[in-house]
């Protein structure tokens, strides 16, 4: 009986140094040099399970025998033991001979390779929209469905989207839905608006955020000059004070909509839309561009200023010459049509 003891005894331990020896075998594995001699692109879907991912890691080269691997995390690593790490959707870059356990770590934090798409500041919503549907790593689940039927996906119901969503330098990872990227750029566009309101001249004569993201959206198609802003504000600003038809050319442009053909003619001028500031007083009913920051401060925090007028030089250069009177404003154009015809315009 004792002998038979000692025996198993025996055996136990055995199996017991074999079992140790396997899993250090296994780790020493595991943090070894990667199969891969080169950097490995790997692309994640969203919802793909560990197991898969390994899997086709394995397939491309960078990673052997991931079934045992795998194995090895769930029952041998202390790190993982507990929980396997959840892979985050993305395109992944994994370095050339990447060792199993730093590839599960880039995975498990989502190290992904980070795409950009950037909105330019004074497009409109349709050309922000026509960018989106053209990138080729976003996913396009709102692809082909109405503005409206965007905003409420978006939680906007009966939302104007002009101006609603803020110029940048987005980034995200690639198979991101463009439904995610419109809601980051909405909120970032709420963030800096309610900044910006909280932070307004005490006179001004507007009254809402809406108005003054209206007012910004002007601002920004009126001058691509970043030091003349707030001069356009303090005129617009003048202009809406004292009741003065505001007669801005980019809300006229955006009331043409598709009629625009590159000029204007007297007659768009004189043909009365919501959007025609010749015609109406005050504001148009919704923003006619997407304002970047710059102008969203400038709607609100307006120079103060004398001028009722502005009109450009004519010199290439985008800026504009500021006056107070009529008078003055007629000899700017006088000197602006000068300027144009001596660069053969």
């Amino acid at each position: 009986m004792r002998r038979a003891l000692l025996a198993m005894t025996a055996v136990l331990a055995i199996g017991a140094a074999a079992g140790w020896a396997w899993v250090q075998t296994l780790g020493w594995q595991a943090n070894s040099v990667g199969p891969s001699s080169a950097v490995t692109r790997v692309l994640v879907t969203p919802g793909s399970s560990l197991r898969a991912v390994l899997k086709q890691i394995a397939k491309q080269g960078a990673l052997n025998q991931p079934r045992l691997f795998e194995v090895y995390l769930r029952c041998c690593n202390a790190q993982f033991r507990q929980q396997l790490p959840a892979v985050k959707a993305g395109e992944y870059l994994l370095p050339a001979g990447a060792s199993a356990l730093a590839i599960v770590q880039q995975l498990g934090e989502g190290r992904v390779i980070l795409e950009q798409l950037t909105v330019v500041e004074g497009w409109t919503f349709a050309q922000m929209r026509a960018a989106l549907d053209s990138h080729p790593r976003i996913a396009h689940v709102l692809k082909g469905r109405t503005d409206a039927e965007v905003m409420t996906a978006l939680g906007l119901a009966g939302v104007h989207p002009e101006g609603r969503f803020l110029p940048d330098t987005l980034r995200f990872a690639a198979g991101t839905a463009d439904q995610h990227i419109l809601q980051l750029a909405h909120a970032n566009l709420a963030r800096e608006l309610a900044a910006a309101w909280q932070q307004r001249a005490p006179d001004l004569p507007i009254k809402t955020a809406d108005e003054a993201l209206i007012l910004a959206s002007i601002i920004e198609k009126e001058t691509g000059v970043p030091d003349e802003r707030r001069r356009v504000a303090g005129v617009l600003s003048n202009r809406l004070r004292i009741n003065m038809k505001l007669q801005t050319d980019p809300t006229v442009v955006y009331g043409l909509g598709a009629r625009y053909d590159g000029d204007i003619r007297k007659r768009d001028l004189t043909t009365d839309t919501p959007y025609n500031t010749y015609t109406r007083h005050g504001l148009p009913p919704t923003p006619i561009a997407l304002p970047g920051k710059d102008s969203i401060w400038a709607a609100v925090q307006p120079d103060k200023t004398e001028a009722l007028y502005f009109m450009a030089l004519g010199d290439a250069s985008g800026r504009h010459d500021f006056t107070r009177t009529f008078e003055e404003h007629q000899a700017a154009i006088r000197r602006y049509d000068a300027r144009r015809r001596a660069r053969g315009l």
